[in-house]
């Protein structure tokens, strides 16, 4: 699934899933070596457990954040799936 951020850094999240675990996600622009750390963090985990963690993350003044967006990236595939 590809997702299209919205008040971000980064301007595209490209995830692959397995059922409802997350097998791989990687950041478009943004910060490199944090895109890359969410990915290696939450591989393998639960698209529930991913949401419960990550929504709601603010980044400075900003009312989102990369890991929020990944967040609404993995409840709109939920609902879609």
């Amino acid at each position: 699934m590809k997702y299209k951020t919205s008040g971000t850094c980064s301007n595209l999240i490209d995830i692959e899933m397995d059922g409802t675990k997350v097998k791989s996600v990687k950041f478009n622009g943004g910060c490199n070596g944090n895109g890359k750390g969410i990915g290696a963090l939450i591989e393998g985990m639960e698209a529930r457990d991913v949401i419960n963690r990550c929504k709601g993350i603010r980044c400075g003044m900003k009312s989102t954040s990369c890991p929020d967006q990944l967040a609404k990236a993995l409840e709109k595939y939920i609902k879609e799936h």
